[in-house]
């Protein structure tokens, strides 16, 4: 096995162990897998419950691959470390195969994990509260969701909430929080686990988001606990939908503003709706 290479003060280094209680809270990636999630917070990670990376990816046939003992992370502000050469986070990795039009629509899990990490397969933790991925759509965590001056400074006049509830993984808003405010909610009860069917609010989701675009100065901030998985999920979902990217494309465009890392059964998903709209026509394959 290849030995870690010095990486700058920035990087942090820690093993994966399974125990019941961070098996029980396992977060994103590896949930399933008997592998938890470490919490890690530094600076603007330090609110409750920062999310996590990945553990190692299934392999052939979907058996788990063994997973290294230690991984390498980039603490908030890390996007774009690493060594010279490395492909940069939400990029392609250079010389792409070919391959038949069938075998390229049918993009994979892991092909998604590679483009979310940089070049040396680290991964970052979000590094701002709240990110404008593309214009006038803006990704972000609860902090700003109940912050409604800061909303309001923003410009936000539509809220869409990824993760509504009361749960601890919740973030626990209504259209009442918003009364008097001028800004439009809408609500989605989805939790962030790999065998949550997130696909069937993808429709939803982005009609909410297109009715807001098409008013002149309407500004939509999509948001989840963290701004990490559920809610990137569905603006990528809503690119694909009504941009007509196709899911690396989407992909890359948001984690090239904001560190995300939608939970495995989320990213296959999404590879089924690419699937869906090569298959309809709607993409180019």
């Amino acid at each position: 096995m290849a030995s870690c290479t010095a990486w700058p003060s920035t990087t942090i280094f820690f093993t994966l162990k399974s125990t019941p209680e961070t098996t029980a809270r396992g977060r994103g990636r590896g949930r399933g897998r008997g592998r938890g999630r470490v919490q890690v917070g530094v600076g603007a990670a330090a609110a409750a419950g920062r999310p996590q990376g990945p553990s190692r990816r299934p392999g052939p046939g979907g058996a788990a691959a063994a997973a290294p003992p230690l991984r390498r992370w980039l603490v908030p502000g890390g996007a774009g470390a690493g060594p010279a050469g490395a492909s940069a986070p939400g990029e392609p990795p250079a010389g792409g195969g070919g391959g038949s039009a069938m075998a390229e629509y049918q993009i994979s899990v892991e092909e998604l994990n590679d483009l979310l990490a940089n070049g040396s397969g680290c991964y970052s933790l979000p590094s701002a509260h709240s990110n404008e991925v593309v214009p006038r759509i803006h990704v972000g965590n609860a902090f700003i969701a109940k912050n409604i001056m800061r909303l309001q400074r923003l410009g936000i006049t539509h809220v869409l909430n990824a993760a509504e509830g009361k749960s601890f993984m919740h973030v626990n808003t209504n259209a009442e929080f918003y009364e008097g405010t001028g800004i439009r909610y809408h609500g989605i009860k989805a939790n962030d686990t790999q065998e949550f069917n997130l696909s069937r609010y993808f429709e939803e989701a982005a009609d909410f988001i297109e009715k807001a675009l098409a008013q002149k100065d309407g500004q939509v901030f999509v948001h989840c606990r963290e701004g990490y998985s559920r809610s990137p999920t569905l603006v990528i979902a809503y690119l694909m939908l009504r941009q007509n990217m196709d899911v690396k494309t989407a992909l890359c465009t948001v984690r090239q503003k904001r560190e995300i890392g939608p939970n495995d059964g989320f990213l296959r998903q999404l590879c089924q709706l690419n699937e869906r709209l090569v298959k309809e026509g709607k993409l180019k394959p």
